[in-house]
């Protein structure tokens, strides 16, 4: 845009400087034309008393100093055809001031000029005197180059000006841009200092009011989530107690640990809903702690429905961008739908490990397989929520890679979830 605005203003002064400075150049060259002519006439005008009244050789005598002190070469052509001064042929403009009228012409060497002198007792003189084109031009080449001078000037200052115009413009406008992309980056608290012309600042200030309001209604749907999920410590406490009274001490046992189970996804669930980033927005999270706690909080189901666990984990730590409990849903979505998509029985591989600058984590099973589409939000094969692939799809998002889906050699899903390292 700074450019564009230049080269606009630059386009603009050259057509204003063009449409004065060249008639003006051209009222110059006329001038200069005109003064040299005038000159030559005043001249030319000033021997008429002495033609008209003096005899020849006073005359000649005249012409010569008259000549050697202009420069330009003079003749007088008397009645009886004597010509005095610069011997040249009658042209036809002496021959028509012979007839009494004076006045000037153009020649091939410069503006002919001549005088008719009446007076004489012999018939009429003629005064010729010509102005040559270097005379004519005397000094126009000059001003010619001192008006492309200014010209220049004129358009550099324009120039100048307009950039320093564009640099009040594009400047806010780059700082609403930088504004806006923080914005996008979830960085909630990023504003606008109001600059610019008048529209320029209602348009920070617009953004800065919707960057407040997103801010209060991201916190408002915090809160309900929080609020929803400490409404459900109330069920839960009521079923705590109903396991309790179990006659059974084994039943009793197993549905205190579901309850459990279910009381440390809900404090969880609470956690994240209030959490906030840090001030500098730098996440950090142990991979291999929190891929190494899921693995076993899964692997007593794992026992129970007969399937082998395959671990295989890089040694730590290894830092991700990822939030701890946004991780920890993202690898339990992922062993989650081994359980739920795969029978029992059915093995499966969970293995850690580091690519470049990115940890990758693996989770292959040796069931029916997974469609590609199956990372679309809502999107199942078994008639689930299908929000599982796509919470850990966000997450790798989140840290700068991605969610890969494909076949294991041999049959069976393979889910690949890259993670980014931390912001340095």
């Amino acid at each position: 845009m700074r450019r564009r605005l230049a080269l606009l203003v630059a386009a603009v002064s050259v057509l204003i400087v063009i449409a004065f400075l060249v008639p003006l150049a051209l009222l110059l060259r006329t001038a200069a034309e005109d003064r040299a002519t005038v000159r030559a006439t005043a001249d030319a005008q000033s021997l008429a008393p002495v033609v008209g009244t003096a005899d020849v050789e006073t005359v000649r005598l005249t012409v010569g100093q008259l000549a050697a002190e202009s420069g330009r070469p003079v003749s007088v052509f008397l009645p009886d055809g004597t010509v005095l001064g610069s011997a040249v042929p009658r042209t036809p403009a002496v021959e028509l001031a012979g007839r009494g009228q004076s006045l000037t012409a153009e020649t091939a060497d410069g503006r002919e000029v001549v005088i008719a002198v009446q007076g004489r007792t012999d018939g009429t003189a003629v005064i010729r005197t010509v102005v040559p084109y270097a005379e004519m031009t005397a000094g126009v080449g000059r001003a010619w180059l001192v008006l492309a001078l200014l010209g220049v000037l004129l358009v550099l200052i324009g120039l100048a000006v307009a950039d320093r115009l564009a640099r009040t413009l594009v400047r806010p406008i780059g700082e609403l841009s930088a504004v806006s992309h923080r914005l996008a980056n979830a960085e909630l608290d990023a504003r606008v200092v109001p600059a610019g012309p008048a529209e320029l600042r209602e348009v920070g200030g617009a953004l800065n009011h919707l960057a407040g309001r997103i801010q209060e209604l991201l916190a408002q749907e915090r809160e309900r989530v929080a609020d929803l999920s400490h409404r459900l410590r109330t069920p839960m406490t009521a079923l705590r107690l109903e396991a309790e009274s179990l006659r059974d001490p084994q039943d009793a046992a197993r549905v205190t640990d579901a309850v459990d189970g279910l009381e440390r996804a809900v404090t969880g669930l609470i956690r994240q809903a209030r959490w906030r980033a840090p001030a500098d927005g730098t996440v950090v999270t142990d991979a291999v702690a929190t891929v190494t706690d899921r693995v076993a909080f899964w692997s007593v189901l794992a026992e129970e429905t007969g399937r082998a666990v395959d671990l295989d984990l890089a040694p730590g730590p290894l830092p991700v961008a990822v939030p701890p409990d946004e991780l920890a849903a993202a690898v339990d979505a992922l062993l989650g739908n081994v359980f739920a998509h795969t029978p029992d029985g059915t093995a499966f591989a969970v293995r850690l490990a580091t690519v470049a600058d990115q940890v990758v984590l693996t989770v292959a099973d040796e069931g029916p397989g997974i469609a590609a589409d199956s990372v679309r939000r809502g999107a199942s094969q078994a008639g689930s929520t299908g929000l599982g692939l796509d919470i850990a799809r966000r997450a790798a998002q989140a840290s700068g890679g991605r969610l890969e889906l494909g076949e294991r050699h041999g049959g069976g899903a393979e889910v690949i979830l890259r993670l980014g390292p931390p912001k340095t």
